[in-house]
């Protein structure tokens, strides 16, 4: 049986779980599960690296995409290494490890896929990154690639971030593009969102949320209802997913020998 799984806490509601699950069935994917590995700490990751035998990769989350990295025998220099944050990992034969980052993959791809369907490129949009976790590290270095400015966006004050209340009316129409990386408005906390001043949003801007449950957002909604175009998190999880087990499943991970 080959086995594949997610790490964070809590677990209380996994995309990975449903997707994986579906995509076994719908693929007619044989002797294959996806599971939830719920750990309280990190301490936990090498006693169950030795237990199960079938284990061939894992997706990391929250709160665990950075700090995962020091419990990897390696890292991938096009993604994981430039960004400092783990969201895959692949286990190969022999019980090494190897980290990637594929949230990278996802928003990138996903924003550039948004911006064809609105006939406009998102090259010369300046954009706001709401957060500085794990997921805002690989939205600055996919829009680093595609060439976009953009400003971060805290809750304190820095010399590289913006403090939410320093937000004024002419930074919000000079960054078209506002990025959610927090995961506020996460199911069951719908009631939550950015405190951004929505009032200056307008209708030739852009807010993606990265959060996927719900479906819209309060972010989104108080976007919407200033004429803004929105988008949730889905696609970004999706195309983010597919690169996952591309990269389980490469030859480089020769489980036979």
């Amino acid at each position: 049986m080959n086995l594949y799984g997610l790490i964070g806490y809590p677990l209380t509601h996994s995309f990975s779980k449903r997707y994986f699950t579906d995509k076994f069935i719908r693929e007619k994917i044989k002797e294959s599960s996806y599971e939830l590995f719920e750990m309280k700490s990190l301490e936990a990751l090498p006693e169950l690296l030795k237990q199960k035998h079938g284990l061939r990769g894992l997706n990391v989350t929250i709160p665990y995409k950075k700090d995962v990295i020091a419990y990897l025998d390696d890292l991938d220099d096009a993604s994981a290494e430039r960004i400092g944050a783990v969201n895959t990992i692949k286990i190969y034969a022999d019980g090494s490890t190897k980290g990637f980052n594929t949230d990278y993959y996802g928003f990138q791809q996903s924003l550039v896929e948004w911006f064809d369907k609105r006939g406009e490129s998102c090259k010369y949009i300046k954009a706001l990154v709401l957060g500085n976790g794990g997921a805002a590290k690989a939205v600055q270095v996919a829009l680093k690639d595609l060439e976009m400015e953009y400003t971060l966006v805290s809750r304190q004050k820095s010399d590289d971030c913006v403090a939410y209340e320093g937000l004024t009316q002419e930074i919000i129409q000079n960054h078209r593009l506002i990025i959610n990386t927090t995961p506020l408005g996460t199911f069951p906390n719908t009631e939550e969102c950015p405190m951004i001043p929505y009032e200056w949003i307008t209708k030739t801007h852009y807010l993606y949320d990265l959060v996927y449950n719900p479906a819209e957002t309060l972010f989104m909604k108080k976007g919407s209802e200033q004429g803004a175009t929105v988008m949730n998190g889905l696609k970004m999880l999706e195309l983010q997913a597919e690169k996952a087990w591309e990269i389980w499943n490469t030859e480089e991970n020769l489980w036979s020998v």
